[in-house]
């Protein structure tokens, strides 16, 4: 009975001449399911995509944990004590110091911009590898190093170094609020100028790092910003970059009260739930696409029913009973979701391999931090999907399955 079920099913699913292509109301129903599918891989995957590529470029030079003191001045004086118990803490894989403020930099020429100075440890000392920001020089290295000159070394992001017209070897002036001297004619702030000499270029491709970071060595840092031996705070790399939550809990748990932690989540929090948000909201719109589709093979089988009521009646008469005439539709309608969720999975999947791998579709990254869509295809969301898209299909079979049984044969049979 299962076998002629089966083939009475993908009787009604061709076309009425005898031919073995399916009817264009199936194909119309399929397409419904598989446009519905792979715009809901894609999506998915971009969304995935986006938060990969933010998140990686974001930890470049933002730490797993930062240990951050309290107050206003925003200084730890005590730092190095502070930085041999956190060594101690399990979870904790490197620790190091750091510097940040802001200030100006000018070039010979005069031109002046705005940019974020960061103080981090030279490469080859202990901490250098708290972050990957030292692995992305194209032009000389974050050692610092430089040729018979005393000026101190300075690292430009490639876009800040562009607009500066500096490279290695150019000198370049920064001009920070530390240390403020007072014109004694005018009464006027005369801010403080250090030169230096720029010794590397880095390019992360986010463009806040390479537009606006200059990054010195800890303790040409110290001096600028006016802190002596004091540093802003300690960066903390965790063994597992999804465990930093706790390793921040483990930190403020054993540190003194005066310090606090923030690990990257926390740190970026506003951003990636924006990212979760929008990534739902767009799941959610682009399964109505399934629904829409599920109601096409709604209409598809109840047409069917309509079209096939003599048959039916014929059948009942000859003693299937209404079980498998309900299987009937059911297994038409599943096919047409298994066929349909099943192509939108190839599309899907091989339109999100070739967004990824040719970066097809390019942006601006001065809007958008990085300079191409990328996908992401996570198993667990295709799942979802595929799963969710067969049961919206087989939930549609249930209304006109249930119409074909209840058919009376008698008036089945009559019907013009």
């Amino acid at each position: 009975m299962k076998e002629l079920e089966l083939a009475i099913a993908w009787r009604y699913l061709r076309s009425r001449r005898g031919s073995r292509l399916l009817s264009l109301i199936s194909v119309i129903a399929i397409g419904g399911v598989l446009v519905g599918v792979s715009a809901l891989i894609v999506i998915m995957g971009v969304m995935n995509g986006l938060q990969r590529d933010l998140r990686e470029k974001i930890l470049v030079g933002s730490p797993d944990v930062r240990v951050l003191p309290y107050g206003s001045d925003m200084r730890m004086p005590n730092w190095a004590e502070i930085l041999t118990r956190v060594q101690r803490v399990p979870g904790v894989m490197e620790a190091a110091p750091f510097v940040q403020t802001q200030g100006l930099v000018r070039n010979l020429g005069g031109y002046m911009v705005g940019t974020q100075v960061v103080g981090i440890v030279p490469t080859g000392r202990a901490g250098d590898r708290v972050t990957t920001i030292r692995q992305h020089a194209i032009l000389g290295d974050f050692t610092f190093a430089r040729d018979s000159v005393a000026l101190p070394g300075a690292v430009l992001g490639k876009l800040l170094a562009s607009k500066l017209n500096a490279f290695p070897g150019d000198t370049v002036v920064l001009l920070g609020a530390a240390g403020l001297d007072m014109n004694a004619a005018t009464g006027a702030l005369v801010p403080r100028a250090d030169s230096v000499v720029v010794s590397g270029v880095f390019e992360t491709g986010m463009y806040e790092y390479d537009d606006a970071y200059l990054y010195l060595s800890l303790e040409a840092a110290q001096r600028f910003a006016g802190y002596g031996t004091d540093v802003t705070g300690l960066e903390v790399r965790a063994r597992d970059r999804w465990q930093a939550p706790l390793v921040a809990d483990s930190l403020r748990s054993q540190l003194e009260s005066s310090v606090r932690t923030m690990d990257w989540q926390e740190q970026n929090r506003s951003l990636f739930q924006a990212l979760k948000l929008e990534k739902l909201g767009m799941g959610v719109i682009l399964l109505l696409i399934v629904v829409v589709a599920a109601f096409n093979i709604v209409s598809t089988l109840t047409m069917v029913v309509a079209d096939k009521t003599r048959e039916i009646g014929i059948l009942r008469a000859m003693g299937m009973p209404a079980a498998s005439i309900r299987r009937i539709f059911l297994y038409q309608g599943t096919v047409v979701g298994a066929v349909g969720t099943l192509g939108g999975l190839v599309l899907g999947l091989v339109v999100a391999v070739l967004l990824e791998r040719y970066r097809l579709i390019a942006l601006d990254p001065s809007v958008y931090f990085i300079d191409h869509l990328p996908v992401a295809i996570q198993p667990l969301d295709v799942v979802m999907i595929v799963v969710a898209s067969v049961a919206i299909a087989a939930l549609a079979t249930l209304y006109p399955a249930k119409q074909a049984a209840n058919l009376y044969p008698v008036e089945a049979i009559r019907h013009e």
